[in-house]
């Protein structure tokens, strides 16, 4: 896999992330991947974690990795995520599920921005969790 080098962009002329996100990152890449929005199913198509948004955000990150992974990319590679959550509820167990994976994911820190959205529902109504992501390759 191959070392893309991103620069975190964060201004103090702009309001502070929230989170465990960068106002911005900067790439210069050769390829894009553009990973559609996963879901909380295992390779076999079972549901991971019903009703439980943590366990959901765990396997999401996990099936985003396996996607990585055959496009020659990892974790370092995303410049974006877009993060869509079922209700207000779901925020908390998302944020403690990402705070426990992204210090081994980003261990230096330099979270990708995120694009965190609350809405009614999914496209079954058990899923609580979808990200998608993009990641550039050098």
């Amino acid at each position: 896999m191959t070392q893309l080098h991103r620069n975190a962009i964060n201004t103090q002329d702009a309001p502070q992330p929230l989170g465990a996100y960068s106002q911005a990152t900067e790439v210069q890449a050769s390829r894009l991947v553009l990973v559609a929005g996963q879901v909380s199913l295992d390779a076999a198509g079972n549901l991971v974690g019903p009703g439980d948004a943590f366990a959901q955000t765990r396997q999401v990150f996990h099936n985003i990795e396996q996607i990585l992974k055959q496009a020659g990319a990892g974790f370092n590679n995303v410049v974006e995520f877009t993060t869509y959550v079922v209700g207000r509820d779901s925020i908390q167990p998302f944020l403690d599920a990402r705070a426990e994976l992204f210090p081994s994911l980003y261990p230096e820190g330099d979270f990708p921005p995120n694009t965190l959205l609350v809405i009614s529902g999914l496209v079954r109504e058990e899923f609580l969790v979808e990200i998608k992501a993009l990641a550039a390759l050098p």
